[in-house]
């Protein structure tokens, strides 16, 4: 499997990092793309490092690389995520502007019909970013805001973060055992 993976600045930068250490575990090929703001928001809210980042993904480019071979329909991938994905970018997307390589890479995704999710992260929406998602989806993009499941009972942020990046990794067929998954209400006796 060949993943093209974007991280951008809207929270949550955590979802990036744990869906490239579960396709690095899986033997996925990722390809990273991570704008400046997803680097500086990544820095500010977790313990991780850029260059641990990059580590983690087979390739990784810079967001001014419209050159890398992500940009182009002939490089062969299975679709793109961008966990997360700030209304920016989701805007980009939904409007076809290609001014830097995340928002190219999805473009070139959607051209070629290959399966793209966005991991939108904002609150609350408005209705700007609705018709945003509304269009997009309507085009086949899987929209998966980060909701974590209380179902599963999590015990720690760890678990949420598991069971939202297992969930989003799902249209790919990618089906990872790294949270419990829904198996039915629980009887009483």
């Amino acid at each position: 499997m060949r993943l093209i993976v974007g991280i951008t600045g809207a929270t949550g930068t955590v979802f990036g990092v744990r869906t490239l250490q579960l396709l690095k575990d899986a033997g996925a090929e990722s390809h990273l793309v991570l704008s400046k703001w997803g680097a500086r928001t990544l820095l500010h809210e977790t313990p991780y490092t850029v260059d641990y980042v990059k580590s983690l993904a087979a390739h990784s480019y810079s967001e001014a690389d419209q050159g890398a071979p992500i940009s182009s329909g002939s490089f062969v991938t299975d679709g793109m995520i961008i966990a997360p994905c700030s209304v920016r970018t989701l805007a980009a997307i939904a409007h076809g502007h290609g001014d830097n390589l995340v928002h190219r890479a999805a473009d070139v995704i959607l051209k070629e019909r290959r399966k793209l999710v966005l991991m939108v992260r904002e609150a609350p929406l408005s209705d700007i970013h609705l018709e945003n998602m509304l269009k997009l989806s309507r085009m086949g993009v899987v929209i998966t805001p980060p909701a974590p499941a209380f179902y599963t009972n999590p015990q720690t942020i760890d678990d949420l973060v598991n069971q939202i990046v297992m969930r989003a990794l799902d249209p790919f067929g990618l089906h990872l055992e790294v949270a419990e998954r829904w198996a039915g209400l629980r009887s009483d006796g």
